[in-house]
């Protein structure tokens, strides 16, 4: 048995990627499932495409690799975090779609919320800001608007999860309800300075703790699959969300270190070391990691729009076929234009959190073209992220010796948005030769704890670069566009 099998259930699809003993790849399956948009501002998955898909691509793999279930050490699982499920306890059967991560239904609640003065003591004891992104007010929804709900939860016949606590509950065979410790931390109901669920925010929204599955290490005993889903059953042996994943698989061990990850949206973590630090720019205080019950946290700043922006240049507007074509377009783009997209289709994250703004585009001419639509997607990217970062200077003390970013995901393929990334936050950007750092992190804390994977401290020196990017843009040029984006936030803002 020399094989990891790393399941990453995101937003858009889910995949399975398998990993050899060296920690290479060996076979990657990927199956894309279908968004509900129901009303304005909601996005919904429906849980069984979730579980379907999954078990379709782990099996779909190990037949691609020429693989047996007798090669398979060990399960590694990340997930779209926040997103939130409600199922029955005997059968297993969802009773609601799953509330999707950047669904915005709550938004009232959330200022209800605020308006009561209760953000501080969220703040305090879960690092997270009230925002409907977070899945606590997405259950106490569920609760609220699912006939016989309530009374159900309260006779402990329903359960809560993330995403992963439902795959482990169905690759389980209903055997365990558990989570781990990132995934707990963005719930909006876990203490992270105590470990432990949160008895005074379950009380303030109605949530029944009996709802809550178990909190573990991100390195840990989850449970064995059904033998009927693989040929025998299989230890489930990591669990992070997906940024916490990327940020292992990064090997952003040391306090000060920062990655950014790009898919459908964009999330930039740095490693804060042993002490949760409380932002003064609305970033987010997380659980980075947690390794032989000791927590490590980070400071987290999220954009709700980041790959989706090329998504929505392919099916919305039709302009493009493929992703890839937004490089060469860009490139095409005519420099005399400033065209700037502020791609608030779900509201704005950090640093300003706002659930109701919705995207603009300035700087239109009769000129402006499918080029330079690209063009402003891909730089709206680098925009967001460097508002990340120079929020996250700003909040944090401690000493940082490298100012470069590490990224992966999808959109850190492409040359030109990685290059104008380094032009505009004016810091180098390396792009690691294993571009499926979120899959590589659940697979070593499962090959970690099954012994075949290195220690924390060797799987770092083993992290390898495929390409540095440096600024090459000028300070006043620098200034100049960042100045024009900031101006085009605060007029999105205020419309």
């Amino acid at each position: 048995m020399t094989h990891i099998l790393a399941i990453d259930q995101g937003t858009t699809s889910s995949r399975a990627i398998l990993f050899d003993s060296n920690m290479e790849i060996t076979a990657t399956a990927q199956e894309e499932f279908e968004q509900h948009f129901p009303d304005s501002g909601w996005v919904e998955h429906d849980p069984s495409d979730l579980w379907s898909t999954t078990a379709g691509t782990c099996r779909n793999v190990i037949e691609r690799a020429g693989l047996s279930e007798k090669d398979i050490t060990a399960i590694g699982i990340t997930n779209q975090r926040e997103t939130t499920v409600v199922w029955d306890r005997k059968t297993g059967k969802a009773i609601y779609n799953a509330i999707v991560w950047q669904d915005r239904r709550t938004a009232d609640y959330c200022r209800e919320l605020r308006d009561a003065g209760h953000e501080d003591m969220f703040t305090e004891k879960t690092g997270l800001l009230l925002d409907p992104y977070f899945s606590g007010t997405k259950l106490k929804w569920i609760l609220d608007h699912v006939d016989g709900a309530r009374d159900r939860a309260a006779a402990g016949e329903l359960l809560f999860g993330t995403v992963d606590s439902f795959l482990i509950w169905k690759l389980t065979g209903g055997r365990e309800h558990v989570t781990d410790a990132t995934n707990a931390a963005r719930t909006l109901l876990y203490d992270i300075r105590k470990g432990r669920w949160s008895k005074t925010i379950c009380d303030l929204l109605d949530i029944p703790m009996e709802m809550l599955p178990t909190v573990k290490d991100c390195a840990a005993d989850f449970g064995m699959t059904r033998a009927d889903l693989f040929g025998r059953e299989i230890p489930i042996l990591g669990v992070a969300g997906d940024q916490q994943a990327a940020t292992i698989g990064q090997a952003c061990f040391e306090p000060g270190m920062m990655k950014s990850t790009y898919g459908t949206g964009c999330f930039a973590l740095m490693n804060t070391g042993d002490t949760p630090v409380v932002s003064q720019n609305r970033l987010l205080a997380t659980i980075g990691y947690q390794l032989d019950g000791k927590p490590t946290y980070a400071l987290e700043g999220s954009i709700f729009i980041a790959g989706a922006v090329v998504q929505w240049l392919r099916d919305g507007l039709q302009i493009i076929r493929d992703a890839k074509e937004t490089q060469p377009l860009a490139e095409s783009a005519d420099d005399h234009q400033t065209v700037i997209m502020v791609p608030a289709f779900t509201g704005l994250g950090a640093p300003y959190w706002n659930a109701e703004c919705r995207g603009a585009i300035y700087g239109l001419t009769r000129n402006s073209g499918p080029a330079e639509f690209a063009r402003a997607a891909l730089e709206s990217v680098g925009y967001q992220t460097r508002d990340l970062l120079e929020a996250m200077h700003a909040d944090w003390k401690g000493e940082v010796n490298d100012s470069t970013l590490r990224v992966d995901g999808g959109m850190s393929a492409s040359d030109w948005a990685m290059q104008f990334l380094s032009d505009i936050i004016g810091a180098p950007v390396d792009r690691p030769k294993v571009l499926e750092t979120t899959a590589l992190g659940a697979a070593w804390l499962a090959g970690m704890r099954a012994g075949i994977y290195p220690s924390k401290e060797d799987f770092a020196k083993s992290w390898a670069l495929d390409r540095k990017f440096t600024p090459d843009m000028d300070e006043t040029t620098r200034a100049e566009k960042y100045a024009g984006w900031k101006r085009a936030v605060d007029a999105t803002l205020t419309v």
